[in-house]
């Protein structure tokens, strides 16, 4: 059987590097808000450019603490509208939704699946303050015109980049360093993933880092003094342990998945599988290889009879979900045929040259 991905495998590399580090951590006695997460939230403002990093609990919490951020700042209020790929995973809405803040669903473009900038204009009304821009799948969103609009409207621009570590532009700007803010999640199947749930705000803004540096620790100023109402949403520091090892590595491992994405878009011919646009491998870091067949769940089982394991990123569209009912009226017929029809393939730094082969035959033969 080809896993769709084996995390056991995966992280068998960082064994020893891991357990050595975490001898260390547990006779500190130092075991939240220490050494670990200053130096993760150091190298990832790095990494990414940005003058800051937050630790969180997890990227939901992330991307909830900048919204919440701007509500304390006055750049936001309760019942503001925040532009929305419809497509998205649901976290995206959820972090909209616990701030106060109103989602305005948008469809994608099918090409990309991310957010279609033609369609954010006609989406605009007096109470829209923000465009929530989402690399879904490791994709870059065309951002360039995204800031162009958000800035002609007096928009903020917030980054869910929560599967686009190590993305970048063909200028080398990189994921999180394109607006107001952005959120990660580390969760442990991302390209930077943790052995649980972790997260991270960036920013260059000094005014919001302060703000949700407080709201991610119970609004504190310091030790029992609170100023704002907060969250318990700091970064473990034995995630942040984990994260600091595998960082040096993330740029290799998604040259890695550039090259499988390479070989399976030269290579898979079958037109009853839609590929990926050829021309996206420049500003993607294939966190998922996403294909398309309106014969999806037929071509599940056969790959799966076939040794091949697949996942679907994902099954049901937001706006049809029962926790968002509120919006199951809404007709969105380019989000709907991507829920219908996408399929996820394997696609990981530790798939063999023979697996890859295997999974293009047999994409091939269908």
């Amino acid at each position: 059987m080809i896993k769709f991905l084996d995390l056991k495998s995966f992280n068998a590399q960082f064994d020893q590097e891991f357990m050595e580090a975490f001898n260390k951590l547990l006779n500190s006695g130092w075991y939240i808000l220490g050494d670990n997460v200053k130096l993760f939230e150091e190298n990832f403002a790095t990494y990414c450019e940005t003058n800051y990093c937050i630790g969180t609990g997890n990227g939901l919490e992330a991307l909830t603490l900048i919204f919440r951020g701007y509500i304390e700042l006055g750049k936001l209020k309760k019942g503001d509208e925040v532009i929305v790929p419809a497509n998205t995973y649901i976290a995206s809405i959820l972090a909209i939704l616990h701030a106060g803040l109103q989602p305005v669903l948008v469809e994608p473009n099918i090409e990309s699946y991310n957010l279609d900038p033609n369609k954010i204009e006609d989406a605009i009304t007096w109470k829209t303050k923000a465009v929530l821009a989402v690399h879904l799948y490791g994709h870059l969103a065309e951002m360039t015109e995204i800031n162009t609009i958000a800035k002609k409207h007096n928009l903020l621009v917030i980054e869910d980049a929560a599967q686009a570590h190590g993305a970048t532009d063909s200028q080398g700007q990189k994921a999180g360093n394109f607006g107001d803010a952005s959120a990660f999640s580390f969760y442990p199947t991302k390209n930077l993933g943790a052995l649980g749930d972790a997260g991270s705000v960036n920013t260059n803004d000094e005014e919001l880092y302060k703000v949700v540096k407080k709201l991610r620790n119970y609004g504190t100023s310091s030790k029992y003094v609170n100023d704002i109402i907060g969250y318990n949403s700091r970064l473990d520091e034995i995630q942040a342990l984990f994260l600091n090892i595998k960082l040096k590595t993330l740029d290799s491992e998604n040259k890695r998945r550039k090259e499988i994405a390479d070989f399976y878009l030269k290579n898979i011919t079958n037109n009853k599988v839609i590929l990926p646009n050829k021309n996206i491998n420049l500003n993607h870091v294939f966190h998922q290889f996403v294909i398309r067949s309106d014969d999806r769940d037929d071509l599940v089982s056969y790959l799966m009879n076939n040794g091949v394991e697949t996942l679907i990123h994902y099954p049901i569209a937001p706006h049809k979900q029962k926790a968002l009912k509120e919006y199951n009226y809404l007709e969105l017929p380019k989000t709907e045929e991507i829920h219908r029809t996408i399929l996820s393939i394997p696609l990981n730094p530790i798939l063999k040259l023979n697996e890859i082969e295997t999974i293009v035959k047999l994409l091939n033969a269908y």
